[in-house]
């Protein structure tokens, strides 16, 4: 949030490069780390930093792009994320098993193979923070010679209120599916780690392609709210009928429409936020991006919790869950 607000004061360029070097850093420090104490404390500065990158990037782009086009933009951003989170484990798992023989300390340092993905993570990020540095121009949202301070007292409208809850619970059932599923797998329908791993590849790669696909098209046929509660509907019944199908192509089929579902939902979200206020669009994306995070922990939370009890728990309450969150956009009218 504070991120967001800063950037709305002094511009999204510094913002961003700003993260971009705590990135770097969490990087280095994390593949070189020999203890726990020094892996938490790299994780902890690496998130207080990196967590402006996201949501002050989007609002860059809600910067440079016309409100017709925001949500196709902004269905192409979580294509970039979904993408990074499909090939990030794989490329990074591959790194991991390179026969690559490095042992080398420095003091409380220590360089090996188990280093490997983080300081290419952290290589990948060093020239990105060079191109955003050489070609990136800033996007100031006030003037330079401005002296007001800037405020961190946050206003809710309702129809802001609607949409961060509406994130949350899309996070929040993503993460809590993702949780409960690889065990569900692995447990209940005796999947190998292949075809768990097949599992999320399908989720991720459809929200990945239909972002976009629904970003371009879906405002012919229907307008963002009914496209949210059309997608958080198709979401909600895919979760509930998951555990009562022990198919392998069943049950990949419903992961593709649970996925489906998503990709209808997000892309609309976010453009919805950047499209509340002209003046704080960063503060207003960063609190979205914030109120995610929380669904992000406390999803895995919940289905870990809940799959103790039943394997049918997790699905079924979570489908309910989005299933009565479309009960909020009866609130959902015009942006003040």
């Amino acid at each position: 949030m504070v991120w967001g607000k800063l950037s709305d004061k002094y511009g999204r360029k510094p913002i961003i490069i700003c993260g971009l070097i705590g990135f770097v850093i969490m990087q280095l420090l994390t593949g070189l780390a020999t203890s726990l104490t020094m892996l938490y404390i790299a994780r902890i500065f690496g998130g207080i930093f990196t967590s402006s990158v996201i949501p002050v990037n989007n609002a860059y782009l809600s910067d440079i792009t016309s409100e017709k086009r925001r949500t196709k933009i902004m269905a192409w951003s979580g294509v970039a994320i979904s993408s990074g989170v499909i090939f990030g484990p794989v490329i990074g798992g591959f790194l991991s098993q390179t026969d690559i023989h490095i042992r080398y300390s420095i003091g409380l340092l220590h360089l090996d193979r188990f280093s490997v993905p983080f300081l290419f993570v952290a290589i990948l990020g060093l020239i990105v923070l060079f191109v955003v540095m050489k070609w990136l121009k800033n996007t100031a949202r006030v003037d330079k010679f401005t002296t007001k301070k800037v405020s961190l007292r946050f206003t809710f409208t309702k129809y802001f209120i609607v949409l961060l809850v509406l994130s949350f619970v899309i996070q929040f059932v993503v993460t809590l599916f993702e949780t409960a599923f690889s065990i569900y797998g692995k447990d209940e329908l005796g999947f190998n780690s292949n075809q768990v791993g097949i599992g999320f590849m399908l989720c991720g790669s459809i929200m990945a392609v239909l972002q976009p696909v629904f970003a371009t098209y879906g405002e012919r046929f229907l307008s963002t709210k009914k496209q949210i509660a059309l997608g958080l509907f198709i979401s909600g019944l895919s979760l509930i009928a998951f555990p009562f199908f022990n198919n392998e192509i069943l049950v990949y089929a419903l992961i593709i429409v649970f996925a489906a579902g998503g990709a209808m939902v997000t892309p609309n979200l976010l453009s919805a936020v950047s499209l509340t206020s002209n003046k704080d669009t960063g503060r207003n994306i960063s609190i979205q991006s914030s109120t995610n995070s929380i669904g992000q922990i406390l999803g895995p939370v919940l289905g870990t919790w809940l799959i103790t009890g039943g394997f049918y728990y997790p699905f079924i309450i979570a489908g309910i869950i989005v299933l009565v969150a479309i009960s909020t956009l009866f609130f959902l009218k015009n942006p003040p």
